[in-house]
């Protein structure tokens, strides 16, 4: 499996655009399907955000909105993600997996450990 890693800020303030960058191993980057963003909020579930594939094509689940953006770089293997409009509901562990397509329903193969994000002020 490969190893993805999410970095980024720990706390951003109300209204900040939070940005997050998924770390992959430059050798793996084109040997999945997608890329995708999952985020997690205190007490609730799972929440599927979007996916990416190697030529920029992105999809994204309705509920965000046209406030999630994503962007893939093949040459330094990266996966950013950016949600605009925060909020203190936007407090989540973020977390970038490997998928076989860029829907919810696609088999997840790969996670990474995961990036607390707090929205305060």
């Amino acid at each position: 499996q490969v190893g993805l890693q999410e970095s980024g800020p720990g706390l951003v303030k109300p209204s900040q655009t939070l940005s997050l960058k998924c770390s992959v191993p430059t050798d793996s980057i084109r040997d999945y399907g997608a890329w995708s963003w999952i985020r997690q909020p205190p007490g609730k579930g799972l929440e599927w955000m979007g996916a990416v594939v190697d030529d920029g094509t992105t999809v994204f689940n309705p509920m965000f909105g046209s406030r999630t953006s994503m962007s893939i770089n093949m040459s330094s293997a990266d996966i950013i993600l950016h949600l605009s409009g925060g909020t203190p509901e936007n407090k989540a562990v973020y977390n970038c997996a490997t998928q076989s397509g860029m829907s919810k329903a696609d088999y997840f193969s790969t996670w990474g450990q995961g990036i607390l994000v707090t929205v305060s002020p």
